[in-house]
């Protein structure tokens, strides 16, 4: 597995001259297209319809819990990244903790697996299960991430965001409604000048 690993980093790795258009691709896929995961979330948070509050939600709570989940991952299996074993080129600066999982994959694919279990949200999921791929090949790309980093996110992303969905009838009505409470507390002056929904 770790030869496939090896060849197939190899292959989607960039070269020793990448071209500046390929690379400036590269950089905004690795390092702001993950912004719009936060930004999409508090759309759906700020919107009055409780459905879209309660998937904003889901996509937090999915994203943290697979995210810890990644650390317990670290913490038993510390493997180096490309540019630490030598292996590759690296065109991005990162810190030489371990690669696997990916936390910017994990954080695509949570929220990508929730809105494509939500029936009325696939469309949009679908929309960023494609960015997490370009996300995907980016790290790749630029030497911080092997192939399998980017699995072994989405399968933790996916048992995650599924199991977040069994059991969304245990956890969200409290989880809602506290949430509802603290952010009324938190945004009081600006919901009473209208400038946030109440």
């Amino acid at each position: 597995m770790e030869s496939f690993n090896l060849r197939l980093f190899a292959w989607l790795n960039a070269p020793s001259h990448a071209s500046h258009l390929t690379l400036s691709l590269a950089y905004a896929l690795a390092i702001y297209a993950i912004y719009l995961v936060p930004l999409l979330m508090i759309l759906g948070w700020l919107h009055r319809d409780p459905a879209r509050q309660r998937l904003a939600l889901k996509a937090l709570l999915g994203c943290v819990f697979a995210l810890s989940v990644n650390e317990v991952i670290a913490l038993l299996w510390d493997h180096p990244r490309p540019f630490v074993i030598p292996v590759g080129h690296t065109y991005l600066d990162h810190a030489a903790n371990s690669s696997f999982p990916s936390d910017h994959m994990t954080v695509i694919s949570t929220l990508a697996i929730t809105l494509l279990l939500s029936r009325e949200w696939r469309p949009l999921g679908y929309l960023f299960a494609g960015l997490g791929l370009g996300i995907a090949w980016s790290r790749v790309y630029l030497g911080v991430h092997f192939p399998l980093d980017m699995l072994g996110a989405i399968v933790v992303s996916a048992l995650v965001a599924t199991l977040l969905a069994i059991t969304e009838r245990f956890y969200m009505p409290s989880l809602h409604g506290l949430s509802r409470g603290l952010y009324r507390r938190l945004f009081a002056p600006l919901i009473e000048r209208g400038w946030l929904a109440h």
